[in-house]
């Protein structure tokens, strides 16, 4: 495709006097993908930075980097551990540190500038830091400590510090969830830490920076443990309550560290006024709640206090086989702050709390006073019946949580080691209403990386609810499926969302955890499991067991990190000679269920409902996916420059595709397998269909859908995002746009029409309210009408396609995405079949625009330009285009 560089205009507009007081600035700068990381995984770091001019093109031709074992040396310019020099590049994602040699358990500061190509600089950045955590298990000092008879225990030590200028770095190793204290202050804002892992093959340590709480002479350092998902029925725990295992390493100016504190059998223990309600197996179903005795409730947690308990000698514990590594994704946090909606009372002592939308998170009340002994009880529900009754989520009352009053005053209940999803709360037991109720939303700390705004309210409203819908799913460094009922990672939901997910938020460091999650839980003969963690055998089919290829292959495209793909390359070859041990005559077939996996599914939970009975839709949607794994195979192969394995996958894909299309392919109903969406689009998606077929098949799928499907979306988990990929690469906005406008069941503004702030498990709303099952629409906003696509040759958004899509019935939009260089912004207007169009292309990145309709010509930036292949490349900065009516 021929392309026509602007890069002259922006040239006239430099020698026109622009040039002069040109702002260079650098932002966001990143440590692997993090802010300022305290501990990452390894000794070699590598760096990220963001730059913002003033909208002229800016090209990066030069970058140096200093990094220093301590600030003030950087301050001064003394760069001891690396002075990367004037380096010639224009590389600001991922670049390699290649400095001196670092090691487990030092602090590290670091600071860049660069160059333009006509040689102006930016100044310094600010300087910024990074750690690295224990790396090796015999660094590791500390023994696991727990209490044998309490589930939320108390662990207290205090130290002694001499030297105020030192640098603290506590590790922490819990089994289970942790809060540190010290001299009574939390030390940071973290909540249920650390993120999930496979705890049977991993638990994760996570490191803070004490010198800012502590001080000359006793510290008080305690630790409050919850057991969260380390329980003997999900991952085979050694004890039955929670273990922590740390090490407090001092950090002198010249580098220099010792160890102040480890976790040993001097360590003291007790009790605390947070317990556990339910069966607390953690299966699914059966997450429990919180019982919070307000009669243990301490006054304070100062030391005078504290030393007035009666506290308990530790046990040390060994615990055998698990590896521990640094947490490398952003930890959990308070998102958000919510107020009812209403509160009013359904019966005797009984209130129902309305929030106003569903959450995932934690709650918080206040009571007033309250008999000695006297229990309120708190169930949780993300829906009413259709008498707007309380309907709890598990009739055995799994999920509820109580509190007991201390007959002094004023008295609250707040979460603290579990999390619920909801929108209502029964309160009983209450004489009066509660004086407060707050809702707090939880989850990962990624940052938002989208906005989506157009002529139709309808697309506004289904943004919304699939934006909102992640924010209660994206949890806890991985994505779950439900936030209450399971809360598994399944790997099909992960392919169905993992485009939308990464379009529309921050979240490279999330897909780090999760992929070392299924990492750890390949098997020795290749299998895989359907969801990780993986502590029973969930169910999924072979789209849910190769996530590993292409969740790592998206998150190498969406954020220019080659890490995953390198990494877990080996596993990727690992599980598809797995598949190749249920080949049949070149075509994959059921394989059994076994101890960690069960059933066999092709697309999950679509109208029709016949997800795993019409065998040769599930048969052609598993194979349809192994060719999409071996194209993406190839794609990987070459990026780490295997040429014979990515010829090899090439001629796989090509022999699968030949067979899928002589098994599956009916010539004289002109249809795939059973003829439904999935079945007619798959194969089209993944290159089975070939251009004489591709007419009669194209036209069964626009009659399928408007006869058999009254013009609605016909898929389940799979099948949408399969609709949405085959939608966004042909074209096919009027089509897509179409089934979303549709207000009857199914669709998402029947969603909507119900209440719903969250998308559902089931189109027609049972069971879940909140639920990752049909949110791979949601790439379609940035990616269609926005056009806004990367580009596989330069992953990133090195460079990166505008290729707006315009439905008939949209006048206007205006979409934004944040990339690795910046934001990149797309606003158009349709008006008397004109298009014009403001974009806004990031520094350091170039875009290539796209026509959506045949045109000859067009002004740019105020220039005519001819259009003969109807794209454009666009340098970084801010653009004006309009393209004269078809």
């Amino acid at each position: 495709m021929k392309c026509i560089s602007i890069y002259f205009v922006t040239l006239l507009l430099l020698m026109s006097g622009c040039e002069s007081g040109r702002r260079i600035l650098l932002k966001d700068l990143r440590c692997e993908n993090l802010e300022n990381p305290v501990a990452i995984d390894n000794t070699h770091p590598h760096f990220s930075w963001k730059i913002e001019t003033d909208g002229q093109t800016m090209r990066q031709a030069y970058f140096e980097i200093q990094v220093a074992t301590d600030s003030s040396l950087l301050a001064q310019g003394k760069a001891d551990l690396w002075n990367s020099g004037k380096v010639e590049s224009s590389a600001s994602v991922m670049v390699p540190y290649r400095g001196k040699e670092l090691r487990s358990s030092v602090l590290a500061y670091w600071k860049v500038r660069v160059w333009d190509d006509k040689g102006e600089s930016s100044d310094w950045s600010p300087i910024n830091r990074f750690g690295i955590g224990l790396l090796d298990k015999a660094e590791w000092q500390g023994k696991y400590i727990g209490m044998p008879d309490e589930k939320n225990p108390m662990l207290r030590k205090k130290f002694e510090l001499q030297d105020r200028d030192a640098t603290l770095l506590l590790h922490v190793n819990s089994l289970g969830y942790h809060e540190i204290y010290l001299n009574g202050r939390k030390v940071s804002e973290d909540v249920l830490s650390p993120v999930v892992s496979q705890l049977n093959k991993r638990s994760l340590s996570v490191t803070y920076d004490l010198t800012p709480y502590a001080k000359q002479g006793i510290n008080d350092l305690w630790v409050w443990l919850g057991r969260g998902w380390y329980r003997k029925a999900t991952f085979n725990a050694v004890h039955d309550g929670p273990l922590v295992k740390l090490q407090l390493d001092e950090i002198q100016r010249n580098g220099t560290t010792s160890t102040l504190l480890v976790t040993d059998s001097s360590w003291e223990g007790r009790g605390s006024m947070y317990g556990e309600t339910g069966t607390g197996t953690w299966y699914p179903h059966q997450f429990g709640g919180e019982c919070v005795d307000g009669r243990k409730a301490l006054p304070d947690l100062t030391t005078a206090t504290l030393d007035e308990l009666d506290w308990k000698p530790v046990l040390e514990v060994e615990v055998p086989g698990i590896e521990v590594s640094p947490q490398m994704c952003e930890p959990n946090r308070i998102q958000e702050i919510i107020r009812p909606k209403g509160i009013k009372q359904i019966g005797d002592s009984i209130w129902l709390v309305d929030m106003g939308k569903a959450l995932n998170g934690w709650v918080e009340l206040s009571f007033p006073k309250l008999p000695e002994g006297h229990r309120v009880r708190m169930e949780y529900t993300d829906w009413l019946n259709e008498n707007e009754d309380f309907k709890p989520q598990e009739e055995n009352g799994q999920y509820e949580d109580w509190y007991i009053g201390s007959g002094q005053g004023k008295e609250v209940f707040r979460n603290k080691f579990n999390h619920h999803a909801f929108q209502y709360i029964r309160i009983s037991g209450l004489a009066k209403a509660p004086e407060e109720v707050t809702g707090y939303l939880i989850h990962t700390d990624y940052k938002d990386a989208s906005s989506f705004e157009c002529s139709d309210p309808d697309l506004n409203a289904i943004y919304a609810m699939i934006k909102y819908t992640f924010k209660n799913l994206a949890f806890s460094g991985y994505i779950v499926d439900c936030p209450h009922y399971e809360r598994m990672g399944y790997g099909g939901d992960g392919n169905a969302s993992c485009k939308s997910f990464q379009t529309l938020y921050e979240g490279s460091s999330v897909y780090m955890n999760w992929m070392q999650m299924w990492q750890d839980c390949i098997r020795e003969d290749g299998g895989m499991p359907h969801c990780v963690p993986n502590p029973y055998p969930a169910g999924g089919g072979p789209y849910w067991c190769g996530f590993i290829i292409t969740g790592s292959w998206q998150t190498y495209l969406n954020y220019g990190d080659s890490r995953l793909i390198e990494r877990y390359y080996p596993v990727m070859r690992h599980w598809l000679r797995y598949v190749d041990a249920y080949t049949v005559d070149g075509l994959l077939k059921r394989w059994p269920d076994t101890d960690y996996r069960a059933w066999y599914l092709g697309d999950w939970l679509a109208p029709a409902g016949v997800d795993y009975t019409a065998q040769s839709s599930v048969d052609l949607v598993s194979n349809c996916f192994i060719s999409d794994c071996l194209t993406t195979m190839e794609k990987i192969a070459k990026v780490l420059g295997k040429a014979e394995d990515a010829a090899k996958y090439k001629e796989r894909r090509q022999r699968l595709n030949e067979l899928i299309q002589k098994t599956f392919y009916d010539p004289e109903k002109k249809q795939y397998a059973t003829g439904s969406q999935i079945d007619r689009i798959y194969p089209m998606l993944v290159g089975v269909t070939d251009e004489q077929h591709m007419p009669e098949v194209k036209e069964g799928l626009y009659r399928e859908t408007l006869e058999n499907c009254k013009g609605h979306i016909g898929s389940g988990l799979v099948g949408v995002t399969i609709l949405t990929d085959w939608a966004i690469k042909n074209g096919e906005a009027d089509f897509l746009y179409s089934m979303l406008k549709k207000r009857e069941l199914p669709g998402y503004l029947y969603m909507i029409d119900q209440g719903a702030s969250t998308t559902w498990e089931y189109w027609s709303g049972e069971r879940s309210k909140v639920h990752n099952c049909f949110n791979g629409i949601g790439a379609w906003f940035c990616q269609a009408i926005g056009g806004i696509l990367p580009d596989e040759d330069r992953p990133g958004y090195k460079h990166f396609f505008i290729k707006p899509q315009v439905p008939d019935g949209v006048t206007w939009a205006r979409v934004a995405r944040e990339t690795p260089y910046g934001t990149a912004r797309v606003s158009w207007t349709m008006e008397n079949r004109s298009l014009s169009l403001d974009l806004e292309i990031p520094a350091n990145s170039t875009a290539t625009f796209i026509a959506p309709f045949n045109v000859s010509n067009c002004v740019l930036d105020g220039n005519n330009v001819e259009i003969s292949a109807g794209s454009i490349l666009l340098e970084s900065g801010k653009h004006t285009l309009s393209l004269p009516a078809e």
